[in-house]
């Protein structure tokens, strides 16, 4: 059986592996933003590759693994490629902590890896954040829906992707 932990940030095991989400988080977007645009829209806005890492690391490791990932992930990527643009951190950094806080809490209560959970935690940072991010964005309702509008397969990745690789890790 898959197990889920929660690391604490007093353990050395926590810094490792939030370094390695990050470092994931830093390889994927980098990869998928270099592919070409469809329809005039970057990748980043389709597959929504930051967030991926945050959900399994916040899934597999608890929040406070969860949320060291959420917000170093997009503040280096930010800082050495220019991506997301500093104008789009703060709502991303919202969601991004939404999506590591909802990933926690839903993977002790499902303790163990399950689809359910998983698509719960994708809902719930989508959901609030979009809200949030309306706010952010001067009540433009278009902005703030545009994870819906064009993100809907990263959604997708993150609930089979992130699935998967969480069943992967189960030796973990």
């Amino acid at each position: 059986m898959e197990k889920v932990y929660s690391l604490n940030l007093t353990q050395i095991k926590a810094y490792v592996f939030a370094a390695l989400f990050v470092a994931g988080n830093l390889v994927l977007p980098f990869a998928i933003h270099h592919l070409p645009a469809i329809g005039g829209y970057s990748q980043g806005l389709m597959w929504l590759p930051i967030y991926f890492f945050t959900l399994v690391a916040a899934y597999k490791f608890g929040w406070q693994v969860g949320l060291l990932t959420a917000v170093l992930s997009p503040v280096i990527n930010c800082l050495l490629f220019g991506i997301p643009m500093s104008a789009m951190l703060p709502a991303i950094l919202v969601k991004s902590v939404l999506l590591a806080v909802a990933a926690a809490f839903f993977a002790q209560k499902a303790g163990k890896v399950a689809l359910w959970a998983i698509l719960a935690s994708i809902l719930a940072y989508q959901f609030i954040g979009t809200g949030i991010e309306f706010f952010i964005n001067d009540m433009n309702f278009n902005a703030a829906i545009v994870d819906f509008r064009f993100g809907f397969p990263g959604m997708l990745l993150q609930l089979f992707g992130g699935y998967l690789v969480l069943k992967a890790m189960r030796t973990i």
